[in-house]
């Protein structure tokens, strides 16, 4: 069935049930589709783009917004509000959109209104009675459903095109690996313009006819709240979330009781994480893996299935092998790039064939940049990145682009970022930079710099001074000589 019109099925099939409760009230399925038709009828009036700009608090506005596009015959285009203004401006001219479906506070939030685009204001539309709505061509399913701008290789974002039928597809793998349904409830803080919390917290629930519990802001005490009072089956978070509800003081060992799935993702989930909450609340985190590209889920190591380091098998319809520098397929417990086809494989990069060409090798398996291996049972282990790519918070984050604004400031000479560890977020950028001669190292101001051209959570956490950054004989950097261990040559502080 498309994805449009499941969604639709299910919201019908039981129009007075709660199917999303949020910070700000709650949805029954009547009133998410009512909503969704006045939604639409505003972007009517604003909007004759392929593609609507949506920015909002996770929420049912974000679904109710989506199924208007989608009715529309619109693709939608998620903006993350944490990146810098200039990425966004770039976001809306690169995806071409002429409206942005949001709320106040997140116009105020990103500094106003984007150059050229109209607005739909959620907070200033009233969702009563039944708006006239022409049907004119909802979205069928090899048509684009949305673009999700990821970190590109130049440090622009790009945006990743994902039909309904990768959509839809993801959402079908996943209920028919774990038996998602109905009867599930599904509680999530996860942003929805992340692929994540897109897919597995919006769309999912939705697709299946099961309901959700969001909350805009990563508060513990209030996800515990939640948890105690709707008693959820599923949970989704990424580790550096699972980090601060395990360290949360009074939080009662019975908590997460209800939960069938307690879903971890978008990183690596340390060993102290999953002891430590195991020990807290008697539940086991089970990790999954996937990608933007992915539409995201592709492997989930299922609670029967529980092995440490491993985040499962492939999920039904997905082909995925392991593949060596010359190209070979490689074998069990050999280590290689993780490669994969499937019907929830994106269409490729918006506005950019020859990098959507490059993704994809000879025999049409997607190139996830990832290393790991495969036991002989099929199980995937992640072990390492070929990308030199950071994963901050479950964001992706390439080094290039933070290097870029630094190279930018008057006193630097060259830069150079690598990840260093850290327990709430996973990864945090270090910068090292050689200066311009005469010029003097002010961390503080390459900081503030910093905060003044790019998102908050890619500021470095540190940076360096470094006489002379690690070269190779073209006069490449060598990002790998660098290290924790490389000391700042800056003077110590009185």
């Amino acid at each position: 069935m498309e994805l449009l019109s499941s969604i639709r099925r299910n919201l019908l099939l039981r129009p007075f049930r709660a199917v999303v409760i949020d910070d700000y009230r709650t949805w029954k399925g009547i009133e998410l589709m009512v909503a969704s038709w006045h939604i639409a009828r505003a972007i009517e009036r604003n909007s004759t783009a392929p593609r609507i700009g949506v920015m909002l608090p996770t929420s049912g506005m974000f679904p109710a917004s989506a199924i208007a596009a989608w009715t529309l015959g619109r693709t939608i285009v998620p903006l993350n509000y944490l990146l810098s203004r200039s990425d966004l401006e770039y976001v809306a001219r690169d995806a071409g959109i002429d409206c942005l479906v949001t709320v106040g506070p997140m116009m105020d939030l990103v500094g106003g209104p984007l150059p050229g685009v109209a607005e739909v204001r959620l907070d200033k539309l009233k969702f009563t009675g039944l708006p006239p709505i022409r049907m004119t061509n909802p979205l069928k399913r090899d048509d684009l459903a949305v673009v999700l701008y990821t970190s590109g290789t130049s440090g622009r974002p790009k945006g990743v095109m994902l039909t309904c039928g990768n959509l839809s597809a993801n959402a079908r793998q996943i209920q028919e690996w774990v038996g998602f349904g109905p009867a599930d409830r599904v509680l999530g803080v996860l942003p929805q313009f992340h692929s994540f919390g897109l897919t597995v917290l919006t769309m999912l629930p939705l697709a299946t006819g099961a309901s959700a519990i969001y909350t805009a802001r990563f508060i513990p005490r209030k996800l515990v709240e939640l948890a105690r009072t709707h008693r959820p089956t599923a949970f989704v978070a990424i580790p550096s979330m699972y980090n601060a509800l395990r360290l949360l003081k009074d939080a009662a060992p019975d908590s997460f009781s209800s939960l069938r799935f307690t879903v971890s993702g978008g990183e690596p989930l340390p060993e102290a994480v999953f002891e430590g909450f195991k020990e807290k609340f008697g539940v086991e985190i089970n990790e999954g893996y996937g990608l933007t590209e992915t539409a995201p889920v592709t492997n989930w190591c299922r609670p029967r299935e529980q092995q440490r380091k491993c985040v499962g098998k492939a999920l039904p319809g997905i082909d995925q092998r392991i593949v060596g520098p010359d190209g070979k397929v490689l074998g069990p417990n050999e280590d290689g790039e993780v490669r994969m086809r499937g019907p929830n494989i994106m269409k490729g990069y918006l506005n950019l064939p020859e990098e959507t060409a490059a993704a994809f090798d000879e025999h049409g398996f997607f190139k996830s940049g990832d290393m790991g291996r495969l036991d002989e049972q099929g199980r995937l282990f992640i072990t390492g990145r070929l990308k030199e790519m950071l994963i901050i918070a479950g964001e992706n984050v390439f080094p290039r682009e933070i290097e870029e604004v630094l190279n930018r400031h008057e006193s630097v000479k060259d830069a150079a970022v690598i990840g260093m560890a850290d327990g709430m977020r996973g990864e945090v950028a270090l910068a090292f930079v050689e200066l311009k001669e005469g010029a003097v190292f002010d961390e503080g101001a390459l900081k503030s710099w910093c905060r003044e051209h790019i998102a908050g959570f890619k500021v470095p956490r540190e940076i360096r001074l470094v006489s002379e950054l690690p070269r190779n004989p073209t006069g490449k950097i060598m990002r790998r000589k660098l290290s924790l261990e490389t000391p700042s040559q800056a003077p110590a502080r009185a």
